[in-house]
């Protein structure tokens, strides 16, 4: 069971909303969010309601201000709980839309992108297990979306708005 608890101020202060799963819509609970705790499990948090915007990954431990979680503003206004798997993960990526053109499987991270694939720009992949992770910049930087198993027949089904994708994480269970 997850929990996760949304502070209005930094450092913890100020009004503050629990979740213990998903939220579609925060926007009355809180206006604004500068600090957060997760106490269990592993989430992702949005920027606006129903999942859309930035994403940002988080599991357990204090944020006691937006930028320790790489945060662009102090919006969060849905969160999703997520379920990882101990099975073996693996996700193929495409260079073309609709799941063609060159193609690569992973099944570990990929800190760089280019230097596996020889391409910073996949248009499409398939999450055949696990859940992942897509970060827009190198070693984990940047934008973050997040991939649960399924088809993504192009790069805006996944909620980005270009092609560029700098490493993958998968997210694992590490029990």
């Amino acid at each position: 069971m997850g929990k996760i608890v949304f502070y209005e101020d930094r450092n913890f202060q100020g009004r503050s909303h629990e979740c213990s799963n998903d939220a579609p819509n925060l926007q009355s609970h809180l206006g604004r969010c500068n600090s957060i705790q997760v106490e269990n499990g592993w989430w992702m948090i949005y920027e606006y309601p129903n999942y859309k915007g930035y994403q940002y990954y988080l599991n357990k431990g204090d944020y006691p201000d937006y930028q320790r979680w790489m945060g662009y503003n102090d919006s969060v206004r849905s969160c999703r709980m997520i379920q990882p798997h101990k099975v073996n993960p693996k996700i193929k990526v495409f260079e073309k839309e609709d799941l063609k053109g060159q193609t690569r499987d992973f099944t570990e991270n990929c800190p760089n992108i280019r230097e596996d694939f020889h391409t910073c720009d996949i248009h499409s992949c398939q999450v055949l297990e696990g859940h992942w992770l897509f970060y827009e910049e190198p070693n984990y930087r940047g934008h973050q979306y997040y991939l649960k198993p399924g088809e993504y027949k192009r790069f805006t089904d996944w909620g980005s708005t270009h092609a560029k994708v700098g490493s993958i994480r998968r997210i694992m269970d590490a029990n």
